[in-house]
């Protein structure tokens, strides 16, 4: 006997199935809020479909593989479990992670995490689908949706008489591209008529209003409050910004701390159009600034050689951006420090015992460092007194406020929102701020025994070479 799964949707469900199955929609935003019934209704969808055409090709997609098995996949078994499906009717590849039904559809289970090897995402451009389901699609990068959204509606859609592709994106409010592809277009009246918005909160859900309820009452943080349980997409930007756009405009006119201290920080170009930026400072006035497009390892090592020796400044004293290329320029400067963005956190001493070190709750050391250099900022500690030019100027002020707090809804961990997130904001790398941030590395990882090199010979008391 065929199976034909019964849906009996929620009535915001049935409002996005309405677009689902019309010949009209192709992109069908749902949810806006944690607990409205968004992974049930892809997983309900999806296994509609694999039934209704038999043959058919479909993805259930989410940022990390790993959280779609944890996670997504768990409700895919109880709504299957739900529907009474036997377990002779499908079956998991869980080497090559996918879902295969005894009539032929198939399920691909993707990761679209960004990797610095597949920046494009090309990984998905030879597949074919008939179409497909993103989860959590708030944290996917833009390139993601923009390459999947092309491979829909390539795998037999003419054959099941589905001329109108389908792709079903579920997600929590997120000021990202989403913000700007479906929500703001859908509260304005403007939508394209290709694209839907469903916002579904929790007491939209019967089955679970109750329990939703409670667990999100109980969140202290007010914007993942507002986001998750109100729904709500226009949380105040200024809650997520780390740095005071005045705070930042006035590194230019305040009056630096004296200090003997000396310091080079480095950000170095991974590609064609990124900078390599390099910083001298004294204390937190920034003194001096360079920008190389198209240029080696080689030329920045020798580069930064020179900087060294002419400013007398310690290889101690110098940190690099160790990510990508930068690591072959660490090599080729030996005692500098090299600075990894994804390294854990430095510990630092407790406020209770100056004896102890107390792990900081930061995702990791480039947090760590844009969170501190956040702090000195607003207090009026970071001058910038190199001559600048007004673009530079200006990409500095323009890249310094777009370090701004990820809103997660994970209320343990501070994170900041990535590189990539920026880029896509500003249309270019923040090289700028990136070197900025470096700065306060010396304040976690303090060189031991250092003093002014003397100016006879130009030594220092930890690192004698230049």
């Amino acid at each position: 006997m065929p199976i034909t799964p019964e849906i009996r949707p929620q009535p915001k469900q049935y409002d996005c199935y309405l677009k689902l199955f019309d010949g009209v929609t192709r992109f069908v935003g749902f949810g806006g809020g944690a607990g409205g019934g968004k992974t049930w209704l892809g997983c309900e969808w999806l296994l509609t479909n694999c039934y209704r055409y038999p043959g058919s090709k479909w993805f259930m997609a989410r940022k990390e593989l790993t959280r779609l098995m944890s996670s997504t996949y768990l409700t895919w078994a109880k709504v299957l479990k739900y529907h009474h499906i036997p377990p002779t009717d499908w079956k998991l590849n869980g080497q090559y992670h996918y879902i295969e039904f005894v009539n032929g559809s198939r399920i691909d289970l993707l990761d679209v995490n960004f990797a610095p090897s597949d920046p494009m995402f090309e990984r998905f451009g030879s597949t074919e689908y008939t179409g497909g389901w993103g989860e959590e699609v708030g944290e996917w990068q833009f390139g993601a949706f923009d390459v999947l959204k092309s491979r829909v509606g390539r795998w037999k859609n003419e054959e099941f008489n589905l001329l109108t592709p389908k792709f079903l994106l579920t997600f929590n409010p997120t000021k990202n591209w989403l913000y700007r592809i479906f929500y703001k277009p859908w509260k304005e009246k403007r939508l394209p008529i290709e694209y839907s918005f469903t916002q579904s909160l929790f007491m939209d859900n019967a089955f679970t209003a109750e329990h939703y309820g409670k667990t999100l009452n109980e969140i202290s943080d007010p914007i993942t409050k507002a986001r998750l349980r109100d729904g709500i997409w226009e949380y105040e930007e200024a809650d997520t910004v780390l740095i005071d756009y005045d705070n930042i405009v006035d590194m230019f006119t305040n009056v630096p701390e004296f200090s003997e201290q000396m310091y080079l920080t480095a950000d170095i170009a991974r590609f064609g159009s990124d900078k390599t930026v390099l910083g001298i400072w004294r204390g937190y006035d920034l003194q001096k600034v360079l920008s190389k497009t198209h240029q080696d390892t080689e030329k920045t090592a020798t580069q930064i050689r020179t900087l060294l020796s002419t400013y007398r400044i310690p290889r101690s004293h110098t940190v690099i951006d160790e990510d990508g290329v930068g690591g072959g320029v660490v090599d080729n400067l030996r005692g500098c420090k090299g600075f990894v963005n994804n390294a854990a956190p430095i510990k630092t001493p407790s406020s209770l015992d100056s004896s102890q070190l107390k792990k900081e709750n930061f995702k990791n050391l480039k947090t760590q460092c844009s969170y501190l250099l956040a702090e000195k900022v607003n207090a009026h500690l970071v001058a910038v007194t190199a001559k600048l030019s007004e673009n530079d100027r200006d990409s500095i002020i323009e890249e310094l406020g777009q370090i701004r707090r990820k809103v997660t809804n994970d209320v343990t961990t501070l994170q900041i929102i990535s590189k990539e997130q920026i880029k896509e904001s500003l249309g270019h790398s923040p090289d700028f701020a990136d070197m900025m941030m470096m700065r306060t590395y010396f304040e976690l990882d303090k060189p031991k025994g250092y003093r002014m090199p003397d100016p006879a010979t130009g030594y220092g008391g930890v690192n004698p070479y230049f």
